[in-house]
């Protein structure tokens, strides 16, 4: 059974943010979730899509270094999930001398994808 996998790291938006659109594709047949993702309105959808896409490449790669065949229709997500990256911390000014802290917060998206049998 091959596998591949991709990652983006240090991506720009909350992890929760991401974890909304990778909840729709888990599981999903690849051409579906690229048909998810695309047609999507979050924002996330479209840093979700580039990674996707990627690990799909990385599939039929692997396959042509082992000489095996593999039909794009049979692949499928098979893990996808979200980590939280590190938390820029700024200070923005309050009222009466005060200081409010901003959180920027980043994460790392990995995105599996195998053969179906």
């Amino acid at each position: 059974m091959i596998n591949a996998r991709a990652t983006k790291r240090y991506l720009r938006s909350s992890p929760r943010k991401m974890r909304l659109v990778i909840d729709l594709i888990r599981g999903m047949s690849a051409a579906q979730a690229l048909a998810t993702l695309k047609f999507s309105p979050k924002m996330a959808s479209k840093d979700a899509e580039m990674v996707l896409r990627s690990a799909i490449a990385n599939v039929m790669e692997k396959a042509t270094a082992a000489n095996e065949r593999v039909d794009e229709g049979k692949l499928f997500v098979s893990a996808a999930y979200v980590n939280q990256g590190p938390t820029a911390k700024r200070i923005s000014p309050a009222p009466m001398g005060r200081a409010y802290r901003i959180r920027k917060r980043s994460h790392h998206l990995t995105i599996e994808v195998s053969v179906a049998q």
